[in-house]
Parts: C-alpha cells; sequence; structure tokens
C-alpha cells in the first residue's frame, strides 16, 4: 500500500493524495463517504485559513515589500482582485502612518500580518512601537498634504481598530476586508 502524500503550499491549501481505506473502520471521517473507483487516486483538497506575518523596517522601504507579499499571498489563496487592490492600500497606509506617528519595535522593525479565510474575509494588521497619542481618524482640511490615511481604511475596509495593552507601548491597527457584507 503507497503511503499518504501530504505537499502544503504557502497558502496553507493542503492536498493529500492517497487510495482509498481498505478497512472501514480505520477510514478517517475525510474518506468514510468516498467510492473507491479500482486503480484511481482519491484527492481531497482543505482550504484552511492562511495566516503571513513579517517584520519590515520601520521606514518607507519596509512598505513595498510587505505590499508585494500580501499581493501574492493573496493570490495564492483565490482572492477576489478588487480585495486584494483594498488589502494592499490598507496595508500600505498602516505601515505609512506608522513610519510617520510611531516609534518602532526591537530591532528597528514593525510586524505586519493578514489572515484570509474560506469567506474570503482578509484582516490586516500593523504593530508598532505606538506614538504619542493612540491612531485616530481626523478631517483635515481640503488643501492638507496628509491626514487622510484612517479615513481611506475606514471607507475600505468593513471594520478596523486599534488595540493596545497599555499605553504608552506597542500599538496594533487592524482592519477587516471582502468577506459577506453584513445586511
Amino acid at each position: 500500500m503507497r503511503s499518504p502524500r501530504i505537499r502544503s503550499s504557502r497558502t496553507h491549501q493542503r492536498i493529500t493524495e492517497r487510495r482509498f481505506p481498505a478497512g472501514g473502520y480505520r477510514a478517517s471521517n475525510l474518506w468514510r463517504q468516498a467510492k473507491e473507483v479500482s486503480g484511481v487516486t482519491l484527492v481531497a483538497t482543505q482550504q484552511a485559513t492562511t495566516t503571513s506575518t513579517m517584520s519590515v523596517p520601520h521606514g518607507p522601504s519596509g512598505v513595498g515589500a510587505a505590499r508585494r507579499r500580501l499581493c501574492r499571498d493573496l493570490r495564492d489563496g483565490g482572492a477576489a482582485e478588487s480585495v486584494i487592490d483594498d488589502a494592499a492600500l490598507v496595508l500600505s497606509e498602516l505601515l505609512s502612518n506608522s513610519c510617520r506617528h510611531a516609534r518602532a519595535l526591537a530591532h528597528q522593525e514593525v510586524h505586519a500580518s493578514w489572515e484570509q479565510n474560506d469567506q474570503g474575509e482578509v484582516r490586516i494588521s500593523v504593530t508598532d512601537g505606538g506614538g504619542p497619542t493612540l491612531p485616530a481618524p481626523a478631517t483635515p482640511s481640503v488643501t492638507a498634504r496628509g491626514g487622510r490615511g484612517l479615513a481611506i481604511i475606514r471607507s475600505l475596509a468593513r471594520d478596523w481598530g486599534v488595540r493596545a495593552e497599555s499605553f504608552p507601548g506597542p500599538v496594533t491597527v487592524w482592519a477587516v476586508l471582502g468577506g459577506e457584507q453584513p445586511a
């Protein structure tokens, strides 16, 4: 009997190939309702939540690298292009705000992470060393050169927020995009 092979891609989509188990009492739940066709390999696919985390330099150089990896991961996970575009913009804004308004974590880095579930929902978060105030949306004048980052995030995301265990200290800003829209 051939042993099972498991291949994992970065999107944590697991593809398992093996022959139907001879003894039904040993069959896993995955195989219990399958039927064997002589000489045919059964293939089962399970989509799991994809999570990526990376540390990027506290500065503009880390924004592009994080954005490229996010887009690649979401494409590999089958996200819609509109969700990928929005997620890249949200991640860019979160990292840019962190660079401009907050301190770095250890080693002059900021942590960026994203998670994509099987309903198409994407959760993005950026953790930095915090700043003099907690992040809050601003209402800049028409001629202001900045101050629109959180307003952009608020308009693209289904939900967003700020998490700070203790202030001053590390701060995480997160946003949720895609998935089914609430009624």
